[in-house]
């Protein structure tokens, strides 16, 4: 694994973490409910509230948020209580957002396959012959050292700027 790797795996494997402690307070439309490990009492700021029992709902409004805790003997476990809420909020589910993402990916990439295979030529690997020798038209070309091949005579040419003749190898 390279040293990005493990920075990467464990931020993640502590976000995973973070999120499952954090389904013990559930925000849904304008009420939370909070859910004790076991039956007990339930305190807001040392305060007893309503009834033993394992979950406590209530409507969030700017005054209930807080400390809150369950308490059973001598145990406790604590929540702190803040968020935000609306009448129309709708929730996302983190499995139908990778859904998504995951379906999109994997569109994209039969789209690009069927762009490519719609696209590819069409033509054989081999090269393909004629059955026939090409006609040659105009009779013999020269013999090869005639004078209208020669090199150019650089004593004899114009010096203008676009006559040099340059060459590349």
């Amino acid at each position: 694994m390279n040293s990005m790797g493990f920075p990467s795996v464990f931020a993640i494997l502590l976000l995973f973490i973070g999120t499952v402690k954090a389904t013990r307070v559930i925000f849904s439309g304008m009420n939370f409910t909070m859910f004790c490990p076991w039956d007990g009492e339930w305190f807001k700021n040392d305060e007893k509230i309503e009834g033993q029992t394992e979950l406590y709902s209530l409507k969030y409004n700017s005054d209930n948020k807080g400390l809150y805790y369950c308490q059973n003997g001598g145990e406790k476990y604590y929540f702190y209580v803040k968020g935000k809420v609306c009448e129309n909020c709708t929730e996302l589910d983190a499995t139908l957002v990778l859904l998504v993402m995951m379906v999109d990916g994997l569109g994209t990439a039969l789209l690009m396959i069927l762009i490519y295979r719609c696209t590819k030529k069409k033509s054989s690997a081999g090269p393909t012959y004629s059955s026939k020798a090409p006609a040659h038209s105009g009779g013999r070309a020269p013999p090869v050292p005639s004078p209208d091949y020669e090199q150019l005579n650089t004593h004899t040419r114009s010096q203008d700027t676009y006559s040099i003749v340059n060459r590349t190898g």
